[in-house]
C-alpha cells in the first residue's frame, strides 16, 4: 500500500491520560494503605487498556501494511487488533491457535474479528509454539498470503509495545508509590516500570504458571530500551491455576468487588490484580502510608475472552 497515509490512532480519541478513581476499601484503609485504580479500560470503548497502549505504536508503524498477529480462538488481542483495522483501514490478518473445524460456527470472539474485516489463519498447535523461529513464521505468512506484512507477536508486546506503555508510568507521575499490573506477556509491566518516578516501584502479577516471566520482561526491556529500566518484582501465588483460568473463590472475590465499588471485574486479568493486592495488604507487604495504583487493563465482555 505505497503512498499510503501514515494511520493515526489519536484520530481515535482516546481518552488519556486514563482516568485515576480513588477507592474507598476497608481491607486497605484499615492498614494504612490507599487504593486507587489506573482506569486504562476507559482509553476506547474497542481498544481497551493495554491494548491500545501497545497497538497504537505498531500501527503507526505498519504504515498502511496488513497487520498479521497471533492468538487464541478467545483473543482479546485479536479482536482489538481487528477492531484497530476497521477503524484505521488497515488490512489484518490473525493467526489462530488451533485448527479451523468445517462443520462448527465460529465463536463469538472469532466471529467478532471477522466482522471487523481480519482474515483469520489456522494453524495446527504444533506449527503456532513454533511460530517465533524464523522458517515457521516465513511459512505461516506465505499460507497466509502476507510476506510483506508487519508481524505484531501474540499479546502485543515488542519493543515498539513496551515503549508505548512507557506513558503509563509518566502518568502515574508521583499519585503513587506501587503500580501493580496483571501480566500476560510482561509488555505491559515492562514498560510502566520504565515510565515510573524514581522511587517508585512497578509490581506485576502474572496470571500464567511457570515463573519464566522474568527473563521475557528483562528481554523487553532489553529490545526496548537497551537494558533493565525501573525497579519492578513479581509474585507469581496468583494465577489461579494458570492462563485463563478461574475459580469459585476468584468469582465470588470479583462479584463482592463489583458490589462495594460498582465497577465490572474482568476475571482473567483484572480480578487477579485485585485479589493479590488484597491478599499483600493482608499480609503486611505494604508499609502504612503506601499508595498503591491497580492498572485495570481490561472490562468483561458478554462472551468468554482471553488476551
Amino acid at each position: 500500500m505505497a503512498g499510503s497515509p501514515v494511520p493515526d490512532p489519536t484520530a481515535l480519541s482516546p481518552r488519556l491520560p486514563s482516568p485515576l478513581q480513588d477507592i474507598d476499601d476497608d481491607r486497605f484503609a484499615r492498614r494504612g494503605l490507599r487504593l486507587l485504580l489506573k482506569r486504562d479500560d476507559l482509553i476506547h470503548p474497542e481498544l481497551v487498556g493495554n491494548k491500545w497502549r501497545k497497538l497504537a505504536p505498531n500501527l503507526r508503524a505498519a504504515a498502511g501494511r496488513t497487520i498479521v498477529t497471533f492468538g487464541g480462538a478467545h483473543s482479546n488481542h485479536l479482536r482489538a487488533t481487528a477492531a484497530a483495522g476497521r477503524l484505521l483501514g488497515l488490512p489484518t490478518v490473525g493467526v489462530v491457535r488451533g485448527e479451523e473445524l468445517a462443520d462448527r460456527p465460529l465463536n463469538p470472539s472469532l466471529a467478532r474479528c471477522a466482522a471487523d474485516g481480519m482474515r483469520l489463519h489456522f494453524v495446527d498447535r504444533s506449527s503456532y509454539r513454533r511460530k517465533t523461529e524464523p522458517e515457521t513464521l516465513a511459512a505461516v505468512l506465505r499460507a497466509a498470503g502476507a510476506e510483506d506484512a508487519l508481524v505484531v507477536p501474540e499479546g502485543g508486546s515488542n519493543a515498539l509495545a513496551v515503549r508505548g506503555c512507557r506513558a503509563l508510568g509518566e502518568e502515574l507521575g508521583d499519585h503513587a508509590d506501587v503500580a501493580a499490573v496483571a501480566c500476560g506477556t510482561g509488555g505491559t509491566l515492562a514498560g510502566l516500570a520504565a515510565g515510573l518516578a524514581p522511587g517508585r516501584r512497578a509490581l506485576g502479577i502474572p496470571v500464567l504458571r511457570g515463573g519464566f516471566l522474568s527473563g521475557d520482561i528483562r528481554a523487553l526491556q532489553e529490545q526496548a530500551f537497551g537494558g533493565r529500566r525501573g525497579n519492578w518484582s513479581l509474585d507469581d501465588r496468583f494465577h489461579f491455576g494458570g492462563y485463563a483460568r478461574t475459580t469459585a473463590e476468584l468469582d465470588a472475590f470479583a462479584e463482592d468487588f463489583t458490589e462495594r465499588h460498582g465497577l465490572p471485574v474482568e476475571r482473567l486479568y483484572v480480578a487477579k490484580l485485585l485479589f493479590a493486592l488484597v491478599t499483600l495488604a493482608d499480609e503486611g507487604a505494604f508499609p502504612r502510608g503506601t499508595t498503591i495504583a491497580a492498572v485495570v487493563t481490561g472490562r468483561p465482555f458478554p462472551d468468554r475472552e482471553t488476551a
